[in-house]
């Protein structure tokens, strides 16, 4: 029980940092359009970031929290999901090129969350104790 005590301090601390994000996100989404365009509606639709960088604090402690082994698999999972997101966005420009619609980087962080969630996933379960 006491192994999962630093993964519920992650959960936690990413919660709050998402739950954060989509409250910050909302806000901005609905008084950033009323706004004249500025500096001030600039920093109000940046103001997502803010809870966003709480996120990546999670992700940097979590990583500091962990064993070496999970640094490596940590790391790994970082590697081959940049690896990926290069070359989707990558290969997706040569079909823009060919008459693709044009995609927004709001596409980016999605893909690589999913590929991180999916390479997550297959560890867990490939590391599952069998019975």
């Amino acid at each position: 029980m006491s192994e999962l005590k630093p993964y519920n301090r992650y959960y936690r601390e990413m919660g709050g940092a998402m739950v954060a994000y989509v409250i910050v996100l909302i806000l901005s989404l609905r008084y950033g359009m009323r706004l004249e365009h500025g500096p001030l509606q600039t920093v109000v639709y940046l103001a997502p970031m803010l809870p966003f960088l709480l996120a990546i604090w999670a992700v940097v402690r979590q990583i500091r929290r962990s064993d070496e082994f999970m640094r490596k698999i940590s790391v790994e999972h970082l590697a081959i999901t940049a690896g990926v997101t290069a070359g989707w966005t990558f290969t997706y420009g040569f079909l823009e090129n060919a008459g693709f619609p044009k995609l927004s980087m709001f596409t980016v962080w999605p893909v690589m969350g999913a590929v991180w969630c999916f390479l997550s996933v297959k560890e867990a379960i490939s590391n599952r104790p069998k019975h």
